[in-house]
Formats: C-alpha cells, sequence, structure tokens
C-alpha cells in the first residue's frame, strides 16, 4: 500500500447555503464567499479578480459557483485566470458546494468562489 502525505491548510468545507448565505466552519457568511486554502473571506464577485489570481501558486482548480443557475464568467475574467495558469470550472453555486466539499475531504488543492443562491 502506498500513503501520501496529505497538507491540510485553513480551507473548511461548504456545511450550508441558502438565499443570500453561505455556512462555513460554524459561522455564517452573507454575500459571495472564496474559500481556499487561505481560509474564508468575502469576495466582490466577478469584478474581485485579484484575490482569485493571489492563489495562482496555491491550488490547481478553481470552483466558481454562479448562484441558482449555471452562468458563463465574465470573458475578461476567464482570461485573466486561464492566462495565470489556473484551471476554471463554471457551475451552479449547488453543484459547485458539493464537488468542493468532495475534492477537499481527499486533500485536492482547490478553492471556491461562489455568488450566493
Amino acid at each position: 500500500m502506498r500513503l501520501n502525505e496529505i497538507s491540510f491548510t485553513d480551507a473548511k468545507p461548504v456545511e450550508g447555503y441558502g438565499p443570500g448565505f453561505f455556512r462555513i466552519g460554524g459561522k455564517v457568511l452573507q454575500g459571495p464567499i472564496l474559500a481556499g486554502p487561505r481560509g474564508t473571506q468575502s469576495w466582490g464577485g466577478y469584478k474581485d479578480s485579484a484575490c482569485l489570481l493571489d492563489l495562482v501558486d496555491d491550488i490547481d482548480v478553481l470552483f466558481v459557483g454562479t448562484g441558482a443557475e449555471t452562468a458563463h464568467l465574465p470573458t475578461e475574467l476567464r482570461t485573466q485566470l486561464e492566462e495565470a495558469g489556473m484551471g476554471v470550472e463554471v457551475m451552479a453555486t449547488p453543484a459547485a458546494c458539493r464537488t468542493y466539499n468532495v475534492l477537499l475531504s481527499e486533500g485536492r488543492r482547490i478553492a471556491l468562489a461562489m455568488i450566493p443562491v
């Protein structure tokens, strides 16, 4: 059997969500949120690319939850993230939360930027 060392970060799974909020680490957070290896923080939405680009060395894939329905990312944001070498997966927020939680439990290098449902 081969054992792999997992480096745990400050990332916490999404425990719940609802209209306008997320519950992460036992705290209820309002509005758009960025969760990842550096912890959880509020996110300014699609126009706030700086905090996403700051993660480029810490993650392999960024999941973007676009709310109740899947929507396209603004072209400029997607281009910035991809040119920085970041993998980007866009989906509805509920699916993004589930995917993030599963991959986080596997020790993957991921982050989640999400708009509330």
